[in-house]
């Protein structure tokens, strides 16, 4: 048998509680998936995006819904040898992606050397959005997942100073009728890291030149978040379970406030 073969039948069987079920779960709960979707998939060329292809693979081939997938890697600017062990994984993984060039990091480089993540995120999106329409998809599928949503969750407050997470889906304000969806979004980083153990798989990490460089990790916000979770994780093994759940249990009752579409409604107004 394949290599890649057993790499997708230990997500079904091997994982099928930690990672297919959530995935699953995600996806009906969250409604992610219609009939008739053409979906582009975005491969970074880490353990998340490379993931996510296999279980949209694995749920066009068995599911029930008909809906088409596009697997796309955008090469920002990585070095040769970066972008040769992406091709590699997805060699392995069998994988049929479409790489297309962008400037990114040469524009960040330039633009926003000491905090370049903000924007490059921001010019990624764009070029990503611009590439969906070219292949006619109307959905985005990104590889965020479980502890993505709360640490976002957790840097919105502590450091934005408002209430707010990453959603399962977002339609976009800027490309008419294209939306972005979150399958892993239910699946522990934890559980994608023990997939990738069992099947003695190595995929890059964010390999920007300023990764490299050291001059991101050591003053990342979202590294301390993560840090603080494990360290509550501790003390309360659910905290993480409890984040996201708070998420979906909002008693309006007893907030000062809220703001919907740029609109903000005090409890006085109601009082």
């Amino acid at each position: 048998m394949n290599d890649y073969k057993e790499i997708e039948r230990s997500i079904i069987k091997k994982f099928r509680k930690e990672i297919w079920s959530r995935v699953v779960k995600s996806i009906n709960d969250y409604e992610l998936i219609k009939e008739n979707d053409r979906i582009m998939v975005c491969i970074s060329g880490g353990k998340d995006s490379f993931l996510l292809a296999k279980c949209l693979e694995e749920l066009k081939r068995h599911g029930k819904i008909f809906f088409e997938i596009k697997y796309v890697i955008m090469d920002p600017g990585y070095d040769e040898e970066i972008l040769q062990k992406i091709k590699e994984n997805a060699k392995r993984l069998n994988v049929d992606c479409l790489i297309f060039k962008s400037d990114i990091f040469a524009v960040v480089d330039k633009v926003a050397k000491e905090s370049p993540c903000y924007l490059c995120a921001r010019m990624r999106r764009g070029h990503l959005y611009n590439k969906a329409q070219e292949l006619g998809c109307n959905k985005i599928a990104l590889g965020h997942h479980f502890d993505d949503v709360i640490e976002t969750t957790l840097l919105s407050m502590l450091y934005g100073a408002e209430v707010k997470t990453m959603m399962p889906k977002l339609k976009s304000d800027n490309f008419a009728n294209l939306e972005l969806i979150r399958p892993l979004y239910l699946v522990k980083e934890k559980d994608i890291k023990a997939w990738q153990k069992y099947n003695n798989l190595e995929f890059i990490n964010c390999a920007c030149n300023f990764t490299k460089e050291n001059k991101i990790k050591q003053n990342s916000k979202r590294e301390e978040i993560k840090n603080l979770i494990a360290n509550l994780r501790k003390i309360n093994k659910d905290v993480d379970h409890n984040i996201f759940t708070a998420l979906n249990n909002i008693n309006l009752n007893c907030v000062l406030g809220t703001k919907k579409d740029g609109e903000y409604h005090s409890f006085l107004d109601d009082y």
